[in-house]
């Protein structure tokens, strides 16, 4: 099964092909398809991640997975939230995690739970109207400077207080089963035979 990836991100691109990589289906990152961002618009994560969907699946005629994620901070009231990836500046991970970390220069470790948010659409063509839908969260807390150098956009100010450990240090084994976009995936995962429908 070939699915196209509604997204530019090369981080999501790398994750989702990992967490994919067991079931046969062959993930192609819409840019490789002539397929460029859809600006997003919606009030929702749902509703951002439909909108990334169809368009591409509008744009290629191939079924089309999309995410939108976003890291939601209690101190802040769910801020930056839906608009995590332009908190700063949109792309600006550094930035972005600059600003969060200067919002919370004087909350302390109690006050400083945060989650990861993920929602994970599955369109089989730009009409469809049983959008396959799954969501996943990844609770923990914000430290106060970066710690580790793996992942990807907030992930190493993160840290996971389960496994004792920051997304920028967590190995891909462990964030494979623990992360947002993991969980959203697995709970994705037991409906993808609906596609072939």
């Amino acid at each position: 099964m070939r699915l196209v990836l509604a997204s530019s991100n090369a981080g999501k691109l790398v994750e989702l092909r990992d967490l994919l990589s067991d079931t046969g289906i062959e993930l192609v990152a819409q840019t490789d398809l002539g397929v460029e961002d859809i600006e997003e618009t919606g009030s929702t994560f749902v509703e951002n991640a439909l909108l990334k969907a169809r368009h591409a699946c509008a744009v290629t005629g191939l079924p089309a997975l999309a995410d939108d994620s976003g890291i939601c901070v209690d101190a802040l009231g769910g801020a930056p939230g839906l608009y995590s990836a332009r908190y700063h500046r949109h792309g600006d991970a550094q930035g972005n995690i600059d600003k969060l970390l200067s919002a919370l220069k004087d909350v302390p470790d109690d006050q400083r739970g945060a989650h990861f948010y993920a929602v994970i659409v599955l369109l089989r063509h730009a009409g469809d109207p049983r959008p396959i839908i799954a969501e996943g969260i990844w609770h923990g807390r914000i430290l106060h400077q970066r710690q580790g150098d793996r992942g990807f956009g907030y992930q190493p100010v993160f840290f996971d207080t389960q496994h004792q450990v920051s997304a920028g240090e967590i190995d891909d084994a462990l964030k494979n089963r623990v992360s947002h976009r993991a969980l959203a995936l697995a709970a994705l995962r037991g409906r993808l035979a609906e596609v072939a429908r």
